[in-house]
């Protein structure tokens, strides 16, 4: 008996609270990573643009480089397996990278019998372990071990102890998900249950307030009113009716503890916080962030589709940004103008820049106010007298 009770002392107490105030201080539970709404719009910003790029296949001349049009451009550009688009594949490549493969994506090339590449099938997060062997690691898929040379490997954030192995973000984003999480679910309980604009004071000692059904007695005696706008008579020793104004976001100040939140997300990503809903458009902001996060990451998927892909030291793959940065159709014309009076661009160039069809008389270049051809520039009257005198 007295090990029973001393067992019944040493029980852990068990607090209990009210179910939606419970739903109000702790939230519906535990959120993932990729279910945080600020966390998606930041991954898309990123998967849209990249998906979006054009993506060439270059040579190195003596001239300069140029853009190679073959079968393995048209691979990876614009069918890189027979289920996806070059946008639905990259799209999938960058998601996987930032969220869902915690800084590693797969993708296994396939080959024809002559060695030409057939497809590029991007693998699911949860069919790929890492491990490591020795120096190096291997790879992993549903139970099939394969070096790294067989197949790509995406990685972003690299593991200082595995520089193999990406990181991702989840772990500098755990707090701030969480106080986002936080801050919907207490705005949610206090959309769906708003407190009362009525507090009416009842004397205590009265019968009827002993008791659920005398209270519920009492309001529908004095409270309901039958027709709207008419007004209440109550005895004035037993109630007491104050208004008051219901708890709002901004009382708990939750309004500005998401805009941290969400500018602090938006960092992490690097991405302008008008892109999460918080300040205002910036035109500068927008080019600095294709300029500096962006590309960076464009960078990483090139190279490693250059390693693994080409055997040939002149050829590299290569994103086409210039329909990421924001600018007008003025800016445009005006750079075009200027390349075009410096023949360092011809005319079909410059309307290809603003969208409009080539015209077989505009291949030339030309040159000075009156735009003659470049071959022609020293026939020019002027300059004819001059040698005469």
């Amino acid at each position: 008996m007295g090990l029973f009770n001393r067992r019944r002392r040493d029980a852990p107490r068990t607090m209990l609270c009210n179910p939606d105030a419970f739903r109000v201080l702790c939230g519906s539970g535990y959120t993932r990573l990729a279910d945080c709404p600020e966390v998606q719009m930041c991954v898309h910003v990123y998967a849209d643009l990249i998906s979006s790029m054009t993506i060439y296949l270059m040579q190195n001349t003596e001239l300069g480089d140029v853009r190679i049009k073959n079968g393995l451009s048209r691979r990876l550009d614009i069918a890189p397996n027979p289920y996806m688009t070059r946008k639905t594949f990259i799209y999938n490549l960058v998601r996987t990278l930032l969220l869902d493969g915690d800084g590693n994506q797969i993708t296994l090339p396939r080959y024809d019998e002559d060695g030409l590449l057939t497809e590029l099938r991007p693998v699911s997060p949860s069919h790929v372990t890492l491990m490591q062997a020795g120096d190096g690691y291997t790879v992993s898929i549903d139970g099939k071990a394969f070096d790294p040379s067989e197949l790509l490997h995406f990685a972003i954030n690299p593991d200082p102890e595995f520089p193999w192995r990406g990181t991702g973000y989840k772990t500098v984003l755990r707090d701030v998900i969480a106080g986002l999480r936080q801050a919907n679910a207490t705005k949610k309980a206090l959309l769906e249950s708003p407190t009362p604009s009525l507090i009416v004071k009842v004397d205590g000692l009265s019968e009827e307030f002993s008791s659920l059904e005398g209270r519920q007695k009492l309001g529908s005696q004095y409270l309901d009113a039958s027709e709207n706008g008419k007004p209440w008579f109550i005895p004035a020793e037993a109630f007491s009716v104050d208004q008051v104004r219901p708890l709002t976001l901004n009382d708990l100040a939750i309004a500005q503890n998401m805009e941290i939140d969400k500018r602090t997300v938006a960092s992490i990503f690097g991405v302008p916080p008008y892109m999460v809903g918080v300040g205002d458009y910036s035109k500068e902001a927008h080019n600095a962030f294709i300029t500096t996060r962006v590309m960076p990451l464009a960078k990483a998927i090139e190279q490693e589709l250059t390693r693994k892909l080409l055997y040939s030291e002149e050829l590299y793959w290569k994103f086409n940004p210039s329909s990421l940065y924001a600018y007008d159709i003025t800016e445009r014309i005006t750079a075009g103008a200027s390349m075009v009076d410096r023949v360092s661009m011809t005319r079909n160039e410059w309307r290809d820049w603003i969208g409009l069809s080539p015209r077989d008389d505009m291949n030339e270049l030309i040159t000075l106010e009156n735009y003659i051809p470049a071959d022609m520039i020293s026939q020019q009257k002027k300059l004819l007298q001059e040698k005469e005198e």
